[in-house]
């Protein structure tokens, strides 16, 4: 990818009020991501700002659908800086976005969980033209991690590093 898509990047987190001025790092007996073999496995990310979830609750009882998908934005952008992270600095080593899962903390008769994804989906078709195209899965889950109403992990294929990465 281009450093076009760094700058879109770049651009997405700001307009979400996401910075990210130090390493993203998970707690102890998990990393927030693995790279095997140009494959790059990125732990589940919650829509955290600043050290606190941004959007919580069941999603058709305590948040809307509109929240909900601002939560999921939130998420991708946070599970892009973990593989700018991974892949030194820039988003130029992403080839692919090869599958996204989506879960939603919704309650028991919310439906649109795939209108939810769509959110995350747009932005990594938005960054990575032609390369934000993926699979994808949305489920819906009674809880996740500290009441957050989205999580988002990804798998993503890497190229090799070039000379000269940028940084955040």
């Amino acid at each position: 990818m281009s450093t076009a898509s760094d700058a879109l990047f770049k651009k997405l987190a700001n307009d979400l009020g996401v910075e990210f001025s130090e390493e993203i790092r998970a707690v102890p007996h998990y990393e927030v991501s693995v790279e095997h073999d140009g494959i790059l496995y990125v732990s589940g990310q919650i829509p955290r700002i600043r050290g606190a979830v941004a959007v919580a609750g069941r999603v058709g009882a305590e948040i809307s659908r509109e929240e909900a998908r601002h939560a999921a934005r939130i998420c991708v952008v946070k599970a892009l800086a973990i593989v700018r992270q991974a892949a030194g600095g820039d988003l130029s080593r992403v080839k692919q976005i090869l599958r996204m899962t989506v879960y939603v903390q919704s309650a028991p008769n919310f439906t649109e969980h795939s209108e939810v994804a769509d959110a995350a989906s747009d932005i990594l078709y938005t960054v990575f033209q032609p390369g934000g195209g993926h699979t994808r899965t949305t489920v819906g889950v009674a809880q996740l991690p500290k009441n957050a109403a989205v999580e988002i992990d990804m798998i993503v294929a890497l190229g090799d590093r070039e000379a000269g990465s940028s940084t955040f």
